[in-house]
């Protein structure tokens, strides 16, 4: 059952029973439960005020017969964690903080279930930095009463200038402090990070911006000139070390580490990964993507059929690269046989960077690049006929919504499944993944882009994101088509112009899985310091929803999906593009008719950066994500011809696979012919 929160309100707050308003100064970060499993959490507060710290929870909120907690304050800026427990499971819990002062700070979660199916609702996001907030974006969190919040990484940003360090890089512990602190602090009168802490169970793993932008702590230091040359890995160097203290520090994490795992990479290292049941409704499975990954590959500028290409794809199905390390793939791959035999309906794989096909330009640093580890964890889902699992990822800020399919080796068909993913986020960084991609954009196109309302921009990069995908034999964007009972309610598959957070509710009765993303229009940090209070009213709406009915027996033997009364309502079938309106094929048409001009002007394979795009993107008033590198966009007339052919036949070919995926192995590429990567700050 759950919890009843009352609440009002008020400049922009929403005031709670079990929250003070006035925070207190000396615990200007409020307090946290993280780490929740069935019999235990960590409590965690940062008090300015040196001295005891005294923690309290119980299953009252009248906090009668409360335990306590006695921890000592001896640095203000190093956060006090303290293990709560023995608890109950699928129970509610209240706790509070007292420092040397008499601040308090009062918070509430809730234990997992053991068993049973009792519902479950959720929210996820990741990426967000310390000059947009106080994040209007996730101001709606506390509100949808969730049982937990996940976040997936990039918590800070500690390789962007802020307000409060203004430096392009944090390089000290103390450094790594401030940025945390920097996000969780009030701004404006507001701090949304500390209501939402205060209101539900927080898990969280980390990308790459706590410690510095696309590192790989599986490489060796000598690959990347941002770490001094202190260890075998870079998850031993000093700047690593920083990044991770810093979040270890601030945010309600246990100190766990690995034994003996017979890799130097992961053996004494700080173990991320988690595993969470609740009851009979969901397992959660959350990576560390980042600590012991391989050094990615060289970005990919050719296009299909090129040398480069095959060569690219030949290199990310090399099995001794790894993103997860060999400890960690094992221990999902059990927790997921471990879920299925348990009959847990849902199994939720929670992963910074994206899992699902993007295509290979600027797949480096996601799954895409480490091709192999990738084939290898889905087809094991797939050869055991594990039921309803699903990725959710952050990193690209903004959200999209597909099937998996894999190869099984470099030139292969693609092999459908009906696993799926949903990318969410940002919670606030400009600019989101859409207007980005427009600084990249010819003026015609982006003119154009610039017109349409915000479902009109979404079904835009929706049309072009899916001819792209077309060239690499990969399935188009949305569920569609495929293998998942999906049914859109709301928005679209692909919601990329907005900040905001998604939410996750399996229905108790039904286990009908229903995926909510909410957003706000985004802003730059201009107009948040500047104009801000036109941006602090906004509030979170539904930009994305959409439900799945699960797939399989879950309950008993006899009991299935389709069989057991108000499952999902049966999707409607729609073309490969989805749901199609008049504006959306009206912008078919045109994109036709740009692509056929082009084909006349342009008769060659050209890049980017010395083609119709330019060497740099365009200024249109917004900064360029990081990492991007325009010359990945070009597209020339031969390729284009390739396009518009597929375009006349989309709805009969999209998803199938091109020559270049016609199954045939490729000869192996020379390893003297691929370029160590470069890392670019």
């Amino acid at each position: 059952m759950r919890r009843t929160v009352v609440g009002v309100a008020t400049g922009g707050l929403f005031l709670l029973g079990f929250a003070s308003v006035a925070r207190a100064q000396s615990l200007p970060n409020g307090v946290a439960a993280g780490d929740v499993d069935q019999t235990s959490a960590v409590l965690w507060a940062r008090s300015t005020a040196l001295g005891e710290i005294v923690f309290e929870y119980t299953a009252h909120s009248s906090f009668i017969g409360a335990r306590t907690i006695t921890a000592k304050v001896t640095d203000p800026s190093v956060p006090i964690k303290v293990d709560a427990g023995p608890l109950m499971p699928n129970t509610t819990y209240f706790y509070r903080a007292t420092d040397a002062e008499g601040a308090t700070a009062e918070g509430t979660f809730r234990t997992p279930a053991a068993v049973g199916f009792h519902g479950l609702r959720f929210g996820v996001s990741g990426d967000w930095r310390g000059e947009l907030r106080p994040y209007p974006s996730i101001s709606n969190m506390v509100e949808r009463d969730l049982d937990f919040f996940a976040a997936l990484g990039d918590t800070v940003y500690a390789d962007v200038p802020s307000l409060d360090f203004p430096e392009p890089q944090a390089q000290s512990l103390e450094d790594f402090r401030i940025k945390h602190n920097e996000v969780y602090s009030e701004r404006y009168g507001m701090n949304t990070w500390a209501d939402i802490r205060a209101s539900t169970a927080i898990y969280v793993t980390l990308d790459d911006h706590e410690v510095t932008n696309d590192f790989a702590g599986g490489a060796p230091p000598e690959s990347d000139p941002r770490f001094a040359d202190t260890g075998t890995y870079i998850n031993e160097t000093d700047l690593f070390h920083n990044g991770l203290q810093a979040f270890q520090e601030y945010n309600p994490v246990r100190d766990e580490y690995y034994g003996h795992t017979g890799d130097p990479r992961t053996a004494g290292k700080r173990k991320l990964y988690r595993f969470r049941r609740f009851g009979q409704d969901a397992a959660m499975m959350m990576l560390d993507a980042r600590s012991f990954r391989d050094e990615g590959l060289p970005e990919l500028v050719e296009p299909p059929g090129s040398l480069e290409f095959r060569r690219y794809e030949e290199a990310s199905f090399d099995p001794y690269r790894t993103m997860l390390g060999a400890v960690q793939l094992e221990e999902l791959m059990d927790d997921l046989l471990f879920a299925e035999r348990e009959g847990i309906t849902w199994k939720f794989v929670l992963v910074p960077e994206p899992i699902q096909n993007l295509g290979p330009i600027l797949a480096s640093d996601r799954f895409e690049g480490y091709a192999h580890e990738r084939t290898e964890l889905l087809s094991f889902i797939d050869d055991h006929d594990l039921h309803n699992v699903v990725f959710v990822a952050a990193d690209i800020h903004g959200t999209v919504v597909n099937d998996l399919s894999y190869q099984l080796r470099a030139g292969g068909r693609q092999i459908r499944t009906s696993m799926l993913e949903i990318t969410t986020g940002s919670v606030a960084y400009a600019a989101p993944f859409g207007p980005t991609t427009m600084t990249y954009a010819p003026p015609v196109i982006s003119d154009w882009y610039d017109r349409l309302d915000q479902e009109g921009q979404n079904n835009l990069l929706r049309v072009v994101g899916n001819f792209m995908l077309s060239l690499y034999g990969y399935p188009p964007i949305g569920l569609q088509g495929g293998r998942v009972d999906a049914r859109l309610l709301d928005g679209g598959y692909v919601a990329v112009n907005t900040y905001g957070w998604t939410e996750f509710e399996i229905d108790a009765a039904t286990q009908c899985l229903t995926v909510t993303t909410y957003g706000i229009d985004w802003y730059t940090p201009e107009e948040m310091e500047f104009r801000p209070d036109p941006i602090l009213r906004r509030t979170p709406r539904v930009v994305s929803r959409f439900n799945v009915n699960p797939r399989g027996d879950f309950g008993t033997a006899s009991s299935s999906a389709t069989d057991v009364g108000g499952h999902c309502p049966r999707p409607t079938p729609c073309g490969v593009l989805g749901t199609v309106n008049l504006g959306a094929l009206t912008m078919m048409l045109s994109l036709q008719f740009l692509v056929r001009r082009r084909i006349l002007q342009r008769k060659r394979y050209v890049r980017l950066a010395t083609s119709a795009f330019g060497a740099q993107p365009r200024s249109r008033g917004l900064p360029a994500q990081a990492g991007l590198r325009p010359a990945v966009y070009g597209w020339s007339g031969e390729e284009l011809s390739v396009l518009s052919a597929r375009f006349n036949g989309l709805d009969r070919n999209e998803g199938q696979p091109t020559e270049a995926h016609s199954g045939s192995p490729l000869k192996r590429a020379d390893p003297g012919g691929i370029r160590h990567p470069v890392h670019q700050s």
